[in-house]
C-alpha cells in the first residue's frame, strides 16, 4: 500500500488557513516588531540612526553643566542688550561725596573711588565684555576656518606658507603684542580690541580646521563623491565642512571666555578700552589702589568677570563632550 504523500510545510499557507489571509500576516509582523525589546542604550533598534548634531543636542539637554552655563550666558546676553531692565541709573553718574561708601538702599554694591554706583557699572560692563567676546570669536572662527580649511583641502605651497605664518603668530606674546599694538591707537571703541584679538587668535582655529579637513577628506564618502565628478566647492561645502566643523565649534566656544578675560586684562593695563567707556577691566583697575578701604568696588566687577568666563568655559566643555564620539 503506497504511503500518503506529505505536503511541504509552508508557514504562509498555515497562516492563511486561519481565515484571516494577509491581514493576519501583517498583524503578526507588526506585533513582532512592537514586542522586540529596546537596545542597551534605551533606543528602538528599528529607529533611523541619529546624526551627530541630533545626538549631541540630545546629550546636551540632559547635561546639567550645559543647562546651568547656558542659563547664565542667556542672562548675560539679556542684560547686555537691555541693561536698564535691572539697573535704572547711569553708569557715568558719579558723586564724589559718596566715594568709597558701602551698600545703601538703592545701591546694593556701594560706590567706587569716584563715587559711581558699582552695581550700575557692573551691569553695564557686561555689555562690553559680551560684545567683545562674541564678535571676536566670530571673527576668529570665520577667518581661521576659511584659511585653515582651504589649506588643508588643497595642500601644496599654500599649506606650507600658511603653516609658517601661523608659527610666526604663535611666537608673539599676546599681552605684549596688545601693549605694543593698542598703545598707538587712540580710538575709544571696542573695534581695536576685537581686531587685535582676531589678528592673534585666528592661527589656533586655523590649525584645528586644517587638521579636521585633512582627516575628513580621506573618508570613503568624499572619495566616492570625487569619483562621481563632484567639484571642489561641492566637496568642501557639502561633504567635508559639515563633518569637520565640530572641533572648530568646541575650540571657539572655550576660547570665547578667554577673549573676555583678555579684553579685561588689556583694559586693566590701560591699552584696551579707556574711560569714559564702561568695562569690568577699567573698574578693576580703578578699584585696585583702594582695595583696603573699599574692597567692594573690586569684588563685584571681579566676581562678574570670573562668573562670565567660567560660564563660557563650562559651556565649551559640555559642547566638547557632546560632539566628541571618543568621550561617549
Amino acid at each position: 500500500m503506497p504511503e500518503p504523500r506529505q505536503e511541504p510545510h509552508e508557514p504562509e499557507r498555515a497562516v492563511a488557513g486561519t481565515g484571516m489571509g494577509a491581514t493576519m500576516d501583517l498583524g503578526t509582523s507588526e506585533a513582532a516588531t512592537l514586542e522586540q525589546p529596546p537596545g542597551p542604550d534605551g533606543t528602538n533598534p528599528h529607529e533611523r540612526p541619529r546624526s551627530l548634531w541630533t545626538d549631541a543636542w540630545h546629550d546636551l539637554r540632559r547635561n546639567p553643566v550645559f543647562i546651568i552655563s547656558a542659563l547664565v550666558i542667556l542672562f548675560l546676553v539679556v542684560i547686555s542688550l537691555w541693561p536698564s531692565l535691572i539697573a535704572s541709573g547711569s553708569p557715568l553718574k558719579c558723586d564724589l561725596a559718596k566715594a568709597q561708601e558701602g551698600s545703601q538702599p538703592g545701591h546694593p554694591f556701594g560706590f567706587n573711588g569716584q563715587g559711581c554706583d558699582v552695581y550700575t557699572r557692573t551691569v553695564y560692563g557686561a555689555r562690553t565684555s559680551v560684545a567683545v567676546g562674541i564678535l571676536a570669536t566670530l571673527g576668529v572662527a570665520l577667518l581661521g576656518s576659511v584659511l585653515g580649511g582651504l589649506a588643508g583641502f588643497f595642500g601644496g605651497a599654500g599649506d606650507a606658507v600658511l603653516s609658517r605664518i601661523t608659527d610666526v603668530f604663535f611666537a608673539i606674546p599676546v599681552v605684549l603684542g596688545g601693549l605694543v599694538l593698542l598703545s598707538v591707537i587712540t580710538s575709544n571703541t571696542v573695534w581695536p580690541v576685537i581686531g587685535f584679538i582676531v589678528l592673534l587668535g585666528w592661527p589656533q582655529i586655523s590649525r584645528i580646521a586644517r587638521g579636521s579637513v585633512i582627516t575628513a577628506k580621506q573618508n570613503d564618502y568624499v572619495q566616492a563623491a570625487r569619483a562621481l565628478g563632484a567639484s571642489n566647492s561641492r566637496l568642501l561645502l557639502r561633504h567635508i565642512a559639515p563633518n569637520a566643523i565640530a572641533p572648530v565649534i568646541v575650540v571657539a566656544t572655550i576660547a570665547l571666555g578667554t577673549y573676555i578675560s583678555l579684553e579685561a586684562t588689556l583694559s586693566f593695563l590701560g591699552v584696551g578700552l579707556k574711560p569714559p567707556s564702561v568695562s569690568w577691566g577699567i573698574d578693576i583697575s580703578a578699584a585696585a589702589p583702594y582695595v583696603r578701604n573699599a574692597p567692594h568696588a573690586l569684588l563685584w566687577p571681579s566676581g562678574a568677570l570670573a562668573v562670565t568666563v567660567l560660564a563660557f568655559i563650562m559651556l565649551g566643555d559640555a559642547v566638547r563632550d557632546a560632539l566628541d564620539p571618543k568621550l561617549r
